[in-house]
Formats: structure tokens, C-alpha cells, sequence
């Protein structure tokens, strides 16, 4: 650990003189490309769409499907309520043990089991929670911690402080922050029919929460490198497709969730009033695509909550359903080729009525 750390950081003075001494404008580059994205360089949330690729042959049902949307919104972003927070931790980090939530009976008949808990991963706790951090103020309560120093990364779902002071969760997922981002199915051990939260996984789909996340700070930095994730009414009955590793949707002949839909390249984004911080999510949904991760009641696209931080705000920057990427019409998406959809998944929606809303 000590020869890493000297090592580490010779080579962070090492790159400083040479920045200084070839000027500081000939390393722009090499800083631009440590943004600090989550997960390895060939992720595949980290790929761009490459030129003219394939468009899936139900595309244009799909879209026809989400131009159906009740409330009449197209995409739009969320960020205040309903998405993922993300902190920093580092070794001076208070560490605590998170406990499991034990399901109530009205709870078991609600998700359709009998297990008594939701799941941790397998060496998931104990979890570095910063004193000032706090999760989704709605019901999904998600809240994710990023380690950099040692490329690690627990999110959850369900997460709060209880009366005594000791933290609990619903799901818990531990996985590398430089690893590919993308969850085994084979190694949940899961039940046909059954939620993937009694197996860790935070997200429906069975993705990382913190894959597909609108950063602040990237945002701020002009550029994102990677793929963004969203939710839709409209995602398919037990269909799916990689990079899920499970479903929660309810629609037959809807959207596999784990689908990629691209804004198109060509869109001339000066024809919409963006601000520059949404042109830089245009951008990144034209070069990048989205992944469809989860359900909801319209179509979000995930930013990072900002509720702990009192010094930064997506105000100005970012709007959610009154203007911006919202004003985009649904016709100028179009949905990637979906290969190897796999007909499993959650099936509680055949059982309760809200998933049926």
C-alpha cells in the first residue's frame, strides 16, 4: 500500500513539471479525460454509438408508444426528487454497519414473497456514511458513496437513519469503481417472477444506481463521457436485455429495459432553447444514448440529487418538465438495436394494482 501511494503521487509531480514546463494548455487533454466518470474505460456505459448504427426494427413503435404518454411530457430530467445522491468518501470516513429491512406481512403480500428481508450483497456492509449526507427525500430513499481513493462504490435503495442511530437499507450492492459496471444475473441466484431487490441490486433492472448518472460536475466541465440512464412507463412485461440483468416492467411489447435510445446526431440543437448545461446533455444523448433502467410514471432522465451539497445547484443550469431537453419531441429519438432479449423478470405487476397505474 505504501509503495502504490508513493508511487501515485511521484507520478502526479512528475506530470505537474511536465505541464509546467511544456505549458499547462498542452495537458488540458489528459485532465479532461480523468473527469472522474464512473467504471472502466471499456464499460460499456463509456462507449459512444458509433456511426450509423443499427436501428431496431420496432423503433417506431416504441416511440409511437411514448408519444402516448399521459401527462403529454417528452423526456425530461429529474434531479430534486426520485434520483440517486452520490459522495465522496475517503478513509477518514465515520464507517457504520447497514442494517437489513425486514419485510412486514402486508409488505410480503405487496412484493409477492415470502423472504423476510430485501438483500445485501455479500460483503457489502459495513458502508463509510458522511455525517451530512442524505438520500432521496422520496420513497425510493437511494443514496450511493463513491470511495476513489480505493475504486469502490456501495449504493442502496430504501436507505435511511433509524431511532437509534444505526443506519438500515433495503439493498445494498459493494462493486469496483473501475470494473465494467454491469451485474451477472447467474450470480444472483434469483427466483423466476421475483424482485432482483432481494439480491443487492438498487435498481430494478439490475444495474448500478450510479451508472447512467447526470454528474454536476461533469456537467460544469462542458463535456459527458458516457451514457445516461432513464425510466419509462413504457418498459416491457419480462423482457430485457444487456446491460440489465433483471426487469420490473409491466408492459407486453414494450421496452426492454436495458434498451438504448439515441437522440438523433443529426438534430440541429440550436433550434431549442437550451441553456449551455443542457446542450451538454443533448450532446451526450446524441453521442452516447440512454439506458433504460428502471420504471416510472413518464419518462426521467437521472441527475444527481444535490441536496447535501448548499453550495451547488442544477437552478439555472438543468430544468426538469418545464422546458429544455423536455422540449425535445419524443420523433427525433430513435431505439438501438435491442439483441438478446431474455424473457425473465419481475412479475409482481400481474399482482398489484400499481404497477397497473
Amino acid at each position: 500500500m505504501s509503495l502504490s501511494f508513493n508511487f501515485n503521487k511521484n507520478m502526479k509531480n512528475s506530470i505537474l513539471i511536465i505541464c509546467i514546463l511544456i505549458g499547462f494548455t498542452a495537458c488540458e487533454g489528459s485532465n479532461k479525460k480523468n473527469d472522474g466518470r464512473f467504471f472502466s474505460d471499456d464499460s460499456f456505459w463509456n462507449q459512444p454509438i458509433p456511426e450509423n448504427p443499427e436501428i431496431d426494427p420496432r423503433s417506431a413503435e416504441w416511440i409511437a408508444m411514448l408519444e402516448k404518454e399521459p401527462t403529454g411530457e417528452n423526456f425530461g430530467i429529474t434531479y430534486n426528487k426520485w434520483t440517486v445522491p452520490v459522495y465522496e468518501v475517503d478513509s477518514t470516513t465515520p464507517v457504520f454497519e447497514i442494517v437489513n429491512h425486514y419485510l412486514s406481512e402486508k409488505e410480503k403480500k405487496n412484493w409477492n414473497t415470502q423472504r423476510d428481508s430485501f438483500g445485501h450483497w455479500p460483503g457489502f456492509s459495513p458502508v463509510p456514511v458522511p455525517s451530512y449526507a442524505l438520500p432521496d427525500p422520496e420513497g425510493d430513499s437511494h443514496f450511493a458513496v463513491v470511495d476513489r481513493q480505493r475504486n469502490i462504490a456501495w449504493d442502496m435503495w430504501g436507505f435511511r437513519l433509524l431511532p437509534d442511530g444505526s443506519y438500515e437499507s433495503k439493498t445494498g450492492m459493494k462493486y469496483a469503481l473501475d470494473g465494467s459496471g454491469v451485474f451477472n444475473t447467474a450470480d444472483y441466484a434469483i427466483k423466476e417472477t421475483e424482485s432482483v431487490h432481494f439480491h443487492g441490486p438498487s435498481r430494478a433492472s439490475g444495474v448500478p444506481i450510479i451508472a447512467g448518472l447526470i454528474m454536476y460536475n461533469e456537467v460544469l466541465a462542458g463535456e459527458i463521457r458516457h451514457k445516461l440512464s432513464f425510466a419509462s412507463r413504457y418498459a416491457a412485461f419480462r423482457e430485457f436485455t444487456y446491460p440489465a440483468s433483471w426487469t420490473d416492467g409491466y408492459v407486453k411489447g414494450g421496452i426492454p429495459e436495458g434498451s438504448v435510445i439515441q437522440l438523433d446526431p443529426a438534430l440541429d440543437l440550436s433550434t431549442f432553447d437550451l441553456t449551455p448545461e443542457e446542450t451538454v446533455v443533448a450532446k451526450a444523448l446524441q453521442k452516447y444514448g440512454m439506458v433504460l433502467v428502471d420504471v416510472a410514471k413518464g419518462q426521467p432522465i437521472y441527475a444527481e440529487g444535490l441536496w447535501a451539497y448548499p453550495d451547488k445547484t442544477w437552478k439555472g443550469k438543468l430544468r426538469e418538465w418545464d422546458g429544455g431537453i423536455n422540449n425535445i419531441p419524443y420523433k427525433h429519438y430513435r431505439v438501438l438495436k435491442v439483441n438478446k432479449v431474455i424473457n425473465k423478470g419481475d412479475s409482481r405487476s400481474r399482482t398489484n394494482s400499481y404497477w397497473n397505474n
